[in-house]
């Protein structure tokens, strides 16, 4: 009477709250009652004639049970109307205004939960409304993100697709830096915050790290109503914290956000997940779980594989790291070499059975272990050049002040979780890519994450070389990448080489009027028509996936028949394409900047690899490693840009590159990351 006096309004019963499903049956109990309508969302439809409802999009159904002018003299007629809507809604009364001037808007009462001061109700609590993957449950801003977005809003096409399933639409809107004004980070809306257990919202218990949950939920003592209701759940909150403990994991908050966990991280949270699981009779297969690792937490990591072990399952682990060679009961080691020199199981037996198989590469390093330093140690003291990050605050670091001496190999290690790559990558190379990009543009913007980093004026760029794929084509390759193939074409046109000056004579590519782009596999003319230059085909399976082949016109060489009929020191372009760098290192020793690249790939362990193998087949080590050759590649090249700095005396002397590497080392047998370390220094 208060809130829409003088105002049409139409009385619904709710029967259905956001759930799924096609409710025919719903259909036939309104007929039934008398009621030739129901409201789905938001639209009367015909009882009678019910629609085929989408399966699984949810829906909100309500009985409208009435509509009538909210005035005193209609009092009577406004109570039983309520009561009646009541009754079909379980204590749940939804009311939306049927005038003009209404617009649809709806208020929800609620005979069990609602505020003897205001009036405002609420409905049933669901457990959707504690998840800020839901839309029940999200912070309305910030769509349980934590963040705040800007430009974004929710909109219909949004609402068709369901629970957050268009993160996608609007990631490119998050101000990652920026809290969420109206949830201040707790992700959730103001009516699930003001549910509260043991005097703490769900977000509170959250925020806890899992050894101070475990904490609390060991001492939670239950009585009466509250202790049947939890009998079954708390055993298993505690057993899944204690997994988590398990494997290293008890700093971690409970809320923290998946992209901010590194990848050793995420790998034992799922590990956490199948030690909860009891099952047995499992063979569970591990691809490098020791990857972002620390020493410490690699021995909890074993240990927790035995656990696993003796419950009666079998665990298979691919790894190079020794602790979980020498852990293993058995141990089966691969190669003679790499890429087309592997393929064969050269030992098999126990870590020390291997010590003594004169052929296991893995057995004499265990024997001998890698012997350091590799190379003397270089002087660092207070007069060496250093940039020095003041006052880094991000994710774990608290207010860190570190120097990283220049012209040095400086390493960040720590364990798992310490803040290693927010300080290297987040903090260092995002903050001294901008602060060199001002110095080009002539801006200034804020530092992230710290207060300030000095003696970034010593550096010319700074380049982080990551793992992330290098193509995702089959026409990319390490030769397109590293950037050696456009020399090789040059060679196969008998251009003259641009550094060199010199005319290399292909008098049958000259005869033939073909220039460096016949060679290429990219553009149309001298590439296989066929595949388009890539070497395969895919045949599309119906119920199956899809099926990748050689290309049966020109065999998997990419090339046509008159461009294959060109040929240099008795090869031809297909032939070369199919070299590997060890092969190729040889066959080009002659051309300075082919040559160049193929040792640098040599030397980084990266001889076994074909020029032209397509880039998605390779690992995310072989990636990293094609990139840091790539960028050392260009350092040797007398095309490379050199800036400049004030020396002593006001000399100018070149700015040096700052290289920024996240363990390089994942995936490397003990005989790579001895080439690794060679060629860093």
């Amino acid at each position: 009477m208060r809130q829409h006096r003088g105002r049409r309004i139409r009385v619904l019963a709710p029967l259905v709250t956001a759930r799924k499903g096609y409710y025919t049956d719903l259909a036939k109990w309104a007929l039934a009652k008398g009621f030739a309508h129901l409201r789905v969302d938001g639209d009367l439809t015909p009882a009678a004639s019910w629609p085929r409802l989408a399966r699984f999009r949810e829906h909100n159904i309500e009985l409208p049970v009435g509509e009538i002018s909210v005035t005193p003299k209609k009092d009577k007629e406004l109570r039983a109307l309520l009561a009646r809507a009541l009754d079909f809604g379980k204590g749940v009364v939804q009311i939306v205004g049927a005038d003009k001037n209404s617009n649809g808007a709806s208020a929800t009462f609620s005979t069990k939960r609602a505020c003897p001061s205001c009036g405002r109700g609420f409905p049933d609590l669901d457990p959707r409304l504690f998840s800020y993957n839901s839309k029940h449950g999200w912070c309305e801003r910030c769509f349980g993100t934590g963040l705040k977005l800007s430009g974004f809003e929710w909109g219909e096409e949004q609402e068709k697709a369901g629970d957050g399933h268009v993160l996608d639409s609007w990631v490119a809107w998050l101000e990652i830096d920026e809290t969420c004004p109206a949830c201040d980070g707790k992700r959730l809306n103001p009516t699930a915050l003001a549910v509260r257990f043991q005097n703490r919202s769900i977000a509170e218990l959250a925020a806890l790290p899992v050894e101070a949950a475990q904490k609390f939920f060991d001492k939670l003592k239950l009585r009466g109503r509250a202790a049947e209701i939890a009998r079954d759940v708390l055993p298993e909150i505690r057993s899944r914290l204690s997994f988590l403990g398990q494997v290293g994991l008890d700093y971690l908050s409970l809320d923290r956000a998946a992209p901010t966990l590194s990848g050793g991280e995420a790998q034992r949270i799922r590990l956490a997940a199948q030690l909860g699981s009891n099952l047995r009779g499992v063979c569970y297969i591990l691809d490098e779980p020791t990857i972002g690792l620390h020493h410490r937490d690699n021995l909890r990591l074993l240990d927790t594989l035995v656990d696993l072990e003796q419950k009666g399952n079998t665990v298979i682990v691919v790894e190079h790291d020794e602790d979980t060679i020498r852990r293993a009961q058995h141990v089966i080691d691969l190669g003679p070499g790499a890429g087309k020199f592997g393929g064969q199981v050269v030992a098999e037996g126990s870590a020390h059975e291997l010590t003594h198989e004169p052929a296991s590469l893995t057995g004499r390093f265990l024997a001998q272990p890698l012997k350091h330093p590799l190379h003397s140690p270089r002087a660092v003291d207070k007069a060496t050049s250093a940039l020095e990050i003041v006052g880094a605050n991000l994710h774990n670091l608290r207010n860190v002040r570190v120097r990283l001496p220049l012209e040095r190999l400086s390493l960040v290690t720590g364990v798992s979780g310490s803040g290693k790559s927010t300080l290297a990558r987040d903090v260092l190379h995002d903050n001294l890519a901008r602060l060199l990009g001002e110095r080009r543009n002539s801006r200034s913007t804020p530092l992230l994450g710290c207060r300030d980093i000095r003696g970034h004026d010593q550096i010319g760029r700074v380049l982080e070389v990551d793992q992330t794929p290098i193509g995702k084509t089959p026409r990319s390759c390490p030769a397109t990448y590293v950037g050696f193939w456009d020399p090789i074409r040059r060679l196969f046109a008998g251009m003259p080489d641009p550094d060199r000056r010199l005319d290399l004579g292909m008098p049958e590519a000259r005869l033939r009027g073909y220039s460096p782009s016949r060679f290429s596999f990219n553009v149309t003319g001298g590439r296989c028509d066929a595949c388009e230059g890539q070497g395969v085909r895919t045949i599309e399976m119906s119920f199956l996936p899809d099926v990748t082949v050689a290309c049966d016109v020109c065999g998997g060489s990419r090339f046509n028949a008159e461009t294959l009929a060109v040929r240099y020191r008795d090869k031809n372009i297909g032939e070369v394409l199919a070299m590997s760098v060890d092969e190729a290192v040889e066959f080009f020793r002659a051309q300075p900047r082919i040559f160049h690249a193929l040792v640098l790939l040599q030397q980084v362990g990266l001889g076994y690899l074909t020029l032209g193998q397509q880039s998605p087949t390779l690992s995310g080590g072989e990636a990293q490693r094609i990139k840091l050759v790539t960028e050392l590649a260009k350092a040797g090249s007398v095309n490379a840009p050199i800036a400049m700095r004030r020396g002593t005396g006001n000399r100018k002397v070149p700015k040096g590159t700052l290289y920024i590497l996240d363990e390089p080392t994942v995936g490397l047998h003990m005989a790579d990351v001895e080439r690794l370390i060679s060629v860093l220094h």
